[in-house]
């Protein structure tokens, strides 16, 4: 037989309420349950009863309602209604509520939780959601990179050429100090640690060899990508993440302006142009520091000196050297650039920002340095 609840909330003194006594019972078994609703619900004190523990609160149960013999309510009965329906619908019951009055099914259909809508367990207030990872973020931006050259490229690119000179300005010129005292120290250190052990077997004519090729081939570029790191990708990433965090770049956004072809593009061009313009100066300023050290302190003749630091350029040397500085370049512009794109928006996020830029792009130029040297060195250039 089907299990019945009666339950009356309501003396049966009939003249209290102008009619029937209120009274709700839950009807059913196993998923498909009814709930009746007889008398006059209109006294602000009746209350529905609790569904019975038979009541399966889980999806696939089935309520419907039966309130042919109710005879009046006012909204105290559909607040009720609402307390005692919100748990079984918030556990995936199907409520039918084409039994109620028509005044009630509106009011309950949209203030009823559904399943999919049910309050989900918080997390801990220590807990933050898992970052995005840090190689997602770079795929990301060389792509956005790669489409501003493309349309660079057809002529439909929305950079300014004062930008790109502008910027060619802020990393050529105002670095070249730097780079040609760091480049002269790297030199010196060289030509006489190099001329120490020659000496040793008198073979000081071969100082030029030494100098020529380890400055112009390898350290002039080295030399040049970390003065970059440090000066010009670190100053990347502090402007591009200070606008980020003063929500300029949201608003070029909006203006339809894309961050990467404004932003981006000119200063990754600019180094592009600057590095081996810097590489070429910071490998002269090694070589002259290397021959005054051969001939001052290690009775080089000048003469040939020269002559044999031409012979040594004459083959790709010159080229690996001025290829790596470019390379390098890129890489700091890349590191700073994207950085700066990916900061937070406070002051503690643009500072970090700007710290792993310069890390990044050393860990990169080192990367690079080391690929290429093997690459060139199985190629035999």
């Amino acid at each position: 037989m089907p299990h019945a609840l009666p339950a009356p909330l309501t003396p049966p003194d009939d003249s209290r309420h102008g009619g029937a006594a209120a009274n709700a019972r839950w009807e059913g078994e196993g998923q498909r349950w009814r709930l009746v609703l007889t008398g006059d619900w209109g006294a602000g004190d009746a209350e529905l009863p609790k569904p019975p523990t038979e009541l399966p609160v889980a999806e696939g149960t089935q309520l419907s309602f039966d309130s042919s013999s109710l005879a009046h309510w006012r909204p105290p009965f559909a607040a009720a209604l609402w307390q005692a329906l919100a748990p079984l619908a918030r556990g995936g019951v199907a409520l039918d509520l084409a039994g109620l009055p028509r005044g009630l099914q509106p009011l309950l259909g949209l203030s009823l939780p559904r399943p999919d809508t049910a309050p989900q367990k918080k997390p801990a207030e220590d807990e933050e959601p898992a970052p995005e990872p840090e190689w997602h973020k770079t795929l990301v931006f060389v792509g956005s990179l790669l489409g501003a050259l493309g349309r660079l490229a057809r002529g439909r690119s929305a950079m300014r050429l004062s930008d790109w000179l502008w910027q060619i300005e802020q990393t050529g010129p105002r670095s070249l100090p730097i780079v040609l005292l760091v480049s002269s120290l790297v030199g010196l250190i060289v030509a006489y640690m190099g001329a120490e052990q020659l000496q040793r077997f008198g073979a000081q004519s071969f100082i030029a060899n030494l100098v020529t090729i380890g400055v112009v081939r390898e350290i002039a570029a080295l030399v040049v990508g970390i003065v970059l790191a440090g000066r010009v990708g670190a100053a990347f990433a502090a402007q591009i993440g200070s606008m980020r965090a003063g929500e300029e770049i949201d608003a070029l956004t909006t203006l339809g302006v894309d961050p990467v072809e404004h932003l981006v593009l000119p200063r990754m061009l600019a180094l592009l142009v600057t590095g081996p313009l810097l590489t070429l100066c910071a490998g002269i300023a090694g070589l002259a520091v290397g021959c005054a050290v051969a001939v001052g302190l290690y009775d080089v003749p000048a003469m040939a000196y020269l002559t044999t630091t031409r012979e040594a350029l004459e083959g790709w040397d010159l080229f690996v050297g001025l290829l790596k500085g470019s390379v390098y370049a890129v890489l700091v512009a890349l590191a700073g650039c994207r950085q700066g794109l990916n900061a937070g928006r406070s002051a503690q996020a643009v500072g970090e920002a700007t710290t792993a830029a310069v890390v990044q792009a050393i860990v990169w130029m080192v990367v690079a340095a080391s690929t290429l040297t093997v690459i060139f060195q199985r190629l035999d250039v």
